[in-house]
């Protein structure tokens, strides 16, 4: 595969979503526990992976307190529930990562670790609440991913230029919004159901019909596209498939298991910890060199590389 380094038949790459200054006393742990929380079960995969590369998706102002209306009133009145938050929200600037520096100067002590892009917000008027970016307009959008720049940049973080849009969703919109910005890497779709087949395409969430197992090409050609598919409730013969067919391993990682009723499958406590302990040491033990073990901004470097030098 020509978007692999020479000698590698196969690639693994992690990332982490929904990272922010929240702790357990505030409501959940999003990171804002430290090593005393879920981060602590990344610190301890670190230790034992040195390969790993991690990506951290960080939300720059997390306002979101729950991820389901709770204003059910409000949620059953047509053309009204589009318009309004259907659950309290913190007040603007109470996560904001660039108030919270010893969390910020936790993040940045995380070897072989890099920070993304995960929204301003998080959250949405309607029903669905996570989802960031609806049917903003692109001048609106342009203006939120600048915000969020500008709060990371405050925070001293020497983030890389990709995001994973909260929800998933990218519209068209956002697309522009992103160029607009000069990010340069998009990990919108997740599929963990569609199976490994040369060729197979995505179909579950976010962007579909783009490549399942290769980074690829959006917006003609000016935003690299990275998949995930490998969480907590995939069994490891899905990475091996995946190795064999010369892809990525992708595995997605949320730092908060749960949130009132809901749980997330794919959440950071030590069942899935141990899970990925798991997993990572069979490739290591199965694939050893053969393997890249990268992060994501790499792979998008790489993308951008191997397209000069055809064009070269």
């Amino acid at each position: 595969m020509t978007w692999l380094p020479p000698g590698k038949r196969a690639a693994v790459y992690l990332s982490i979503d929904d990272v922010h200054p929240a702790r357990a006393a505030d409501c959940y742990d999003a990171g804002g526990d430290l090593g005393q929380g879920a981060l602590g079960h990344l610190e301890w995969l670190l230790e034992r992976h040195p390969v790993l590369r991690p990506t951290i998706f960080l939300t720059a102002d997390w306002r979101e307190i729950s991820p389901f209306p709770t204003r059910k009133l409000l949620a059953r009145v047509p053309l009204l529930r589009e318009r309004v938050y259907l659950a309290k929200r913190w007040p603007a600037g109470t996560m904001r990562v660039d108030r919270h520096p010893e969390f910020v100067r936790y993040l940045k002590s995380l070897p072989r670790t890099e920070i993304g892009l995960h929204g301003l917000h998080h959250c949405h008027p309607g029903p669905r609440i996570p989802v960031e970016f609806q049917n903003q307009s692109e001048a609106e959008l342009t203006r939120m991913v600048t915000e969020i720049r500008r709060v990371l940049g405050n925070a001293g973080f020497d983030y890389v230029p990709g995001i994973c849009p909260p929800g998933w969703n990218a519209p068209p919109a956002l697309l522009n919004a992103l160029l607009n910005n000069g990010i340069e890497f998009l990990a919108s779709a997740r599929d963990t159901e569609t199976p490994i087949r040369p060729g197979a395409r995505t179909a579950m969430s976010g962007v579909r019909g783009v490549s399942l197992l290769e980074p690829s090409w959006l917006a003609d050609g000016r935003l690299a596209h990275l998949p995930s598919n490998f969480d907590a409730t995939t069994p490891l013969s899905r990475a091996h498939e995946i190795v064999n067919s010369g892809g990525v391993v992708g595995i997605k990682v949320h730092v908060v298991k749960q949130i009132g009723t809901y749980v997330a499958r794919d959440g950071l406590d030590r069942n899935y910890r141990n899970y990925l302990d798991a997993v990572l040491g069979d490739l290591e033990d199965h694939y050893g060199d053969e393997l890249w073990w990268t992060s994501m901004a790499e792979v998008s470097d790489r993308l951008r590389q191997v397209r000069q030098e055809r064009s070269a």
